[in-house]
């Protein structure tokens, strides 16, 4: 949320943090609508800035608009669930805002990844399957060995965290976005951390390796024809899924962050080998979730025969992904099926939030929903829901800005 001067704060603006004193004594607390009075006290308090935001009221008719431009992607979810009523809330205040800070409502009608009449697939629906996909794409590359050298070093008896450091710093590029990556919101460390032996110590050995995995991934897909999608907003619904597991899995005991960050941020990866082998089938299921309003996952099944985690479960295998990591990528769909639920449901919930704040953005895809038993697999109200957001939209840019 952006920081105000005294002077730049109005009524009727809504705090987003606690505003406490110099000694930690709460004055005014987070969500509180600023009166006059409020700014009057906080002046003579000496207080110099606060994190606040303008609520602002559409006219009715724009409001109207703006309504049934979010209902639109929730057409898929049961809309007597209180978690679904609360991510439709979130959704609704967020176009809202946005559309009172200047964006435009955009034509829904519009089609993206329409001219791929050159692009050629790997083979036609029925002629082909899941492990063509992958068979192919590990004859023509492999996987970037850093993380398996990271892992090595781990696995050796003689690891510890200046032989990690060592093994990252022989790549220049992995070392420049880790450092920025725990510098970011995404640690919230006090002080800046200047080297790579310094974040492996205060890190861990493990969670660095398991970011430099998905950093690596990232590297790895450069060339998917950009007619089919824009990448940048493929990764950023990465990230933002990332961001999501991140914060919903620190609310559970025993669960280590950063492995989520990396499940949300690679929850897609076998979508990114379907665009490099079935371009003019992917466009295909792609016009075909926006049309129907239904999930882009449903869509792929339909179009295609087979979808996006049917790709992945061979492709993380194929590269050696450690197991708890694959199984929570391969079946954050259907996360219910699995013995070990709660992991896969983590991500499943991540993918719905990160697709609800996506309406606001112009988001391509409706809301998939959430499957019976997940979100209360969490534990958590759905209040908790809005605090997710907020530390989302502390971290997504500066997260961004450090992987690209």
């Amino acid at each position: 949320m952006p920081i105000h001067t005294i002077d730049e704060l109005q009524p009727g603006m809504v705090l987003a943090d606690d505003l406490k004193a110099a000694d930690g004594r709460l004055l005014l607390p987070r969500g509180l609508t600023l009166e006059q009075r409020h700014i009057e006290l906080l002046k003579r308090l000496g207080v110099k800035e606060a994190s606040a935001r303008t609520v602002c009221e559409p006219e009715a008719e724009e409001a109207e608009a703006i309504a049934d431009y979010v209902r639109d992607f929730f057409l898929y979810c049961n809309p007597d669930r209180p978690v679904v009523l609360e991510l439709f809330r979130i959704a609704l205040d967020r176009t809202a805002a946005a559309v009172c800070g200047g964006w435009e409502l955009p034509d829904t009608s519009e089609r993206r990844a329409t001219n791929v009449e050159h692009l050629d697939d790997l083979f036609l629906k029925g002629m082909g399957g899941p492990e063509d996909c992958v068979n192919r794409e590990s004859e023509l590359e492999s996987f970037p060995d850093i993380y398996f050298r990271i892992r090595e070093v781990l696995e050796s008896e003689s690891g510890n965290a200046d032989r990690v450091a060592q093994v990252v710093s022989t790549d220049v590029g992995l070392s420049a976005k880790l450092l920025k990556l725990v510098n970011s919101p995404f640690y919230g460390f006090p002080s800046r951390i200047d080297s790579i032996s310094r974040a492996v110590a205060l890190v861990g050995g493990n969670e660095l390796s398991t970011l430099a995995l998905g950093i690596s991934t990232i590297n790895y897909f450069k060339n998917i024809p950009k007619e089919l999608v824009d990448m940048r907003s493929f990764w950023r619904h990465s990230i933002s899924c990332g961001i999501f597991a991140r914060v919903l899995a620190a609310k559970q005991q025993g669960l280590q962050p950063e492995r989520f960050f990396i499940g949300g941020l690679l929850h897609d990866v076998g979508r990114l080998i379907m665009f490099k082998m079935l371009p003019y089938a992917c466009t295909e299921a792609m016009l075909f979730a926006r049309e129907n309003s239904i999930p882009l996952v449903e869509a792929e099944k339909t179009v295609i025969g087979f979808c996006h985690t049917d790709v992945s479960e061979l492709l993380l295998k194929q590269w050696q992904f450690p197991e708890s990591l694959s199984e929570m990528i391969n079946h954050h769909h259907d996360p219910m099926t699995r013995p070990n639920a709660l992991e896969p449901a983590v991500l499943h919930v991540a993918d719905n939030m990160a697709n609800a704040v996506e309406v606001a953005e112009g988001g391509m895809y409706v809301v998939p929903g959430f499957k019976d038993g997940a979100w209360e697999l969490l534990g958590l109200p759905p209040e908790y829901l809005r605090e997710a957001v907020e530390q989302y939209e502390d971290q997504v840019d500066q997260i961004m800005d450090a992987f690209f």
